[in-house]
């Protein structure tokens, strides 16, 4: 094609501004539309490829590619606009970007690694990038610094999904292409790429893994000149760790990028997801510090607002991370020992798979590890041996053991397993105690990781006590102000709130923000964040007012500085939206949420469980102002949602089901909405039990719809059961419990029971202090 060369009669090529394997790029015009935009055309066939069934192929395989990147809308993502053929000639019509790949920048700085600061936000971007398209079932294939572009503002986007691939498509695409390593790029294939197996969304991760290491250090993990040696150090040979080559790169970049490099994909984070929120919970801990955990800060936060909607992010916890544990022995440290068998596998920089984490987390006994013995349920690991000599394990030894069971830790919190990660985080807390000392930091940050998961598996009392030894053992070591400090005392925060202590959560929240005002500043993202979960806090003690111009101003700040679209500013919003509702300003509230869920849509996907509950809150606000038959279409499309996404008996689903009913009574449907919320409760009973507050929330609405239907006698058995359950499980004085008595005492006096009716409304009445029934 030549330049200025009209196609298709609407894009006007001008000059080739790139390229590569499969083609050129050229700066074009859309003329239909005046914008300008760029054109990839796929180069001509050679005379082999030029007989009919390789044309039919070849189109046919570019047409899919060209669809599936169409279908990408994520502002990390190169924006397809068009494809076509003209001339015998495919090309694609794509969006003009202003700025360079990761190669160019590379080459402009001489080959000299990029900045630490740039390198964490390009790994951040690319990959949220990267988790939108996983999502949709696309992996890149070829995720290499010439396809990540770098924009003037600072944006980062993927290019070239010229050879992406539809999940379910793979076993095609290994036909189109003959090998399982045609596709790729040496010095950044992962893997089971090089080996021809199959290959997920953690191929690209390894990808990710090879380009952050070349920008992180200046050049790939191997480095080598002869392709085949390149791809035998992918497959064979552990990467240098990054700080061999550049010292003062964060302990956290390095363990983030070995992650990514692990050899089998099991041995990856568990998807881009996990990856970015680990990159967000180090990039945001105080000075960068402690190793990069899947659940640090994050968008989402801990705690419902269970009044009215779904378990929906109120809180954003775990707010900083102690210091990262002490280093396995350097090349400059005396020899150590051999490891002893048991050890083996477990030193810093080996991953272990899930099951092999488990198999060493059982009776374990630091101080029998220090005098050599260590037993488990069905074996006594030997006394001296070749493979165990004599005497105490050395220290460094034993640490770098104690580290990586921290890490193992780590890992199994992040595949949900955290009753199994609370009895590895208890054996590393005691053995560093025993080792190090019960106030040494790295024995603190695992007694740190240990209030975490117990915050998790919902037990906020025994998290409570774990994180408050965490914090005065800080604040005597570190000192009041210290940010690893000021995050165990947020914890606290956040703990006492769960246990419905809020004016005591308000008071440590309170002096945290003062600590974090003062040193960090007022809109740092730590200072934020304080500020959020200090507004959630002011809502629970009723200060609604306060609660909607903190949350107000906390949204403004991170729209500023993180951008309209971000998760944490859309957490904040949403809360925003929260509060206005219970302040009764529901069109406002409504404006709100839909204003969230549809940037989570955008940002997340249609089907991520935080768009989903942003719709829900849309449906309360819809069946608040008298909108039910709106509200009930949403729920219909949100139950199809949720259990398309979760499964028909998912907490969520049935929320969504519950709201389905309860407009389905306030249209006068109740014959529609008994038997929906008979059928939700039955699930309710089956997979929360008889008493879960879900559950009895069910119950209690079956009878409002007995109640509507006039069968009064019915609904009285129901409300009884539910006021006696509330009043087993949460006392005769809780304003849940007195609110069923009443709904009793309404039953009573509408079968003409007025006597008991009466005497029921007295006894709830002195119950709530008041005068009269």
């Amino acid at each position: 094609m030549a330049e200025t060369r009209l196609i298709q009669g609407r894009y006007r090529l001008h000059d080739v501004i790139g390229r590569g394997g499969m083609g050129e790029v050229w700066r074009a015009t859309d003329e239909s539309l005046g914008r300008r935009v760029a054109v990839k055309c796929l180069k001509p066939l050679g005379p082999q490829q030029r007989d009919p069934h390789s044309l039919t192929v070849l189109r046919e395989r570019f047409r899919r590619e060209a669809r599936v990147a169409a279908s990408l809308q994520h502002r990390g993502v190169t924006v397809v606009h068009d494809f076509g053929e003209y001339d015998g000639v495919l090309f694609l019509v794509m969006e003009l970007l202003e700025g360079h790949n990761l190669s160019q920048l590379l080459e402009e700085n001489k080959q000299h690694p990029l900045p630490v600061q740039d390198v964490v936000d390009i790994a951040e971007q690319v990959a949220d990038a990267l988790a939108y398209t996983h999502r949709q079932g696309i992996v890149h294939r070829d995720l290499k610094p010439a396809n990540i572009m770098r924009l003037g503002d600072g944006a980062v986007k993927i290019c070239d999904f010229g050879i992406a691939r539809l999940g379910a498509d793979i076993g095609f695409t290994s036909k189109l292409t003959g090998t399982g390593i045609a596709m790729g790029t040496p010095h950044y294939m992962s893997p089971e790429q090089i080996s021809g197996g199959d290959i997920d969304h953690r191929s690209d991760l390894y990808s990710l893994g090879c380009v952050l290491y070349e920008i992180a250090t200046g050049a790939p993990p191997f480095d080598l000149d002869d392709a085949w040696a390149v791809l035998v150090g992918h497959r064979d040979t552990p990467p240098e760790p990054l700080r061999t080559h550049r010292a003062e790169l964060p302990d956290y970049l390095e363990r983030i990028v070995l992650d990514l490099l692990a050899k089998t994909p099991d041995g990856r984070p568990t998807d881009a997801g996990d990856l970015r929120r680990r990159i967000v919970s180090a990039r945001t801990a105080p000075g960068h510090g402690p190793a990069a955990h899947g659940h640090g800060p994050s968008a989402h936060g801990h705690v419902g607002h269970t009044n009215h909607g779904p378990s929906v992010h109120g809180h954003i916890g775990h707010t900083g991370r102690a210091p990262a544990a002490l280093p396995a022995p350097g090349p400059d440290a005396a020899t150590p020992r051999r490891l002893p068998s048991w050890a083996r596998g477990m030193t810093t920089g080996h991953r272990v798979t899930a099951d092999s984490i488990a198999l060493r987390t059982v009776a374990y006994d630091p101080a029998a590890e220090l005098t050599g013995e260590w037993t488990t349920p069905s074996r006594v690991v030997p006394q001296p041996s070749a493979d165990r000599p004599e005497g105490p394990a050395p220290a460094q030894e034993l640490l770098a053991v104690l580290a990586s069971r921290h890490r193992a830790g780590l890992s199994l919190g992040r595949l949900g397993r955290w009753d199994e990660a609370e009895d590895v985080h208890r054996s590393v807390v005691a053995g560093r105690g025993v080792a190090l000392g019960p106030e040494h930091p790295d024995t603190l940050a695992s007694r740190y990781e240990l209030g975490f998961t117990l915050s998790r598996l919902s037990r906020p009392a025994d998290a409570l006590r774990e994180f408050g030894r965490v914090a005065d053992a800080r604040e005597r070591v570190l000192g009041a102000d210290h940010p690893d400090t000021l995050a165990a005392r947020q914890e606290t925060a956040y703990v006492l709130g769960r246990l419905g202590r809020h004016a005591e959560a308000h008071q440590v929240y309170a002096a945290v923000l003062d600590s974090r005002e003062r040193i960090m500043g007022p809109e740092h993202p730590d200072t934020l964040r304080c500020r959020h979960n200090l507004a959630f806090n002011l809502g629970r003690l009723g200060r609604l007012d306060e609660s909607y111009r903190m949350a107000t101003e906390v949204a403004g700040a991170r729209a500023r500085l993180l951008g309209d679209e971000h998760p944490d500013t859309l957490v904040t919003r949403y809360e925003v939206a929260y509060t206005l509702g219970q302040l009764g300003r529901w069109t406002e509230a409504l404006a709100t949420y839909r204003e969230v869920a549809t940037a989570r849509g955008t940002v997340l996907g249609p089907d991520h469980p935080d768009t989903l509950a942003a719709r829900y809150e849309v449906g309360i606000c819809l069946g608040r102002l008298d909108r039910s038959t709106e509200a009930l279409e949403l729920y219909r499309e949100l139950v199809d949602a949720r259990t398309r996404v979760l499964g028909p008996d998912d907490p969520e689903t049935l929320r969504a089901r519950h709201g389905l009913g309860v407009n389905l009574g306030r249209l006068s449907r109740w014959e529609e909405a008994v038997e929906e919320a008979r059928d939700v409760c039955s699930i309710r009973e089956r997979v929360l039990g008889d008493d879960h507050p879900d559950t009895l929330v069910s119950r209690r609405e079956i009878a409002v719809g007995l109640g509507w239907l006039a069968r009064w006698s019915d609904a009285l058995v129901v409300y009884h059961q539910v006021a006696e359950a509330r009043a087993r499980a949460l006392g005769d004085d809780h304003p849940d419990t007195l609110s069923s008595r009443h709904d009793e005492a309404h039953c009573l006096e509408r079968l003409g029971r007025h006597t008991e009716a009466v005497e029921l409304y007295r006894r709830v009445a002195a119950l709530r202090g008041d005068d009269g029934a």
